[in-house]
């Protein structure tokens, strides 16, 4: 009988289990909201409910892709990737808005229910992915006792 260690993971394990579940979850969100509005307001619905889940999902799944391209990087440059990426992403979510203002091939309801949606759906299955995962951590004791303490 041979024992073979099971391998630990690494600290990009809940950020890869995040992007995952959160990925899967706007899949279930999207063949629902396009059967769903499809069947509500037509060809519009469908419409709505691919540009919505685009925008949010889009925005929130970006976001785990950042932290976790970014996971690697010194505490401040990963700060400044994360603010830059969130400012790049709400003007583009703001040009998007602003241009289909123009237009009325799509249901605004079925756009603003599923960018809704895909917020709250991929956002609590990423929150799940990474509650999920199991990461070891090690607490060091201090080398030093405290004074007073009379050890």
């Amino acid at each position: 009988m041979s024992f073979t260690p099971t391998p630990v993971p690494g600290p990009e394990a809940p950020l890869k289990a995040a992007l995952r579940y959160g990925a899967i979850g706007l899949i279930v969100l999207v063949v629902l909201a396009v059967a769903i509005a499809s069947a509500a307001a037509g060809m519009p619905g469908l419409w709505g409910a691919l540009i919505g889940a685009a925008i949010g999902g889009g925005f929130i799944l970006t976001t785990a892709v950042v932290v976790l391209l970014g996971a690697k990087l010194p505490a401040s440059t990963a700060g400044l990737v994360m603010l830059v990426s969130w400012v790049g992403k709400l003007l583009v979510a703001m040009v998007v808005v602003a241009v289909l203002q123009n237009f009325d091939f799509y249901n605004r309801m079925a756009l603003f229910l599923t960018v809704v949606g895909a917020l709250v759906i991929v956002l609590g299955a990423e929150t799940y992915g990474v509650l999920r995962q199991k990461v070891p951590y090690v607490t060091v004791p201090d080398a030093e006792p405290e004074p007073g303490t009379g050890q």
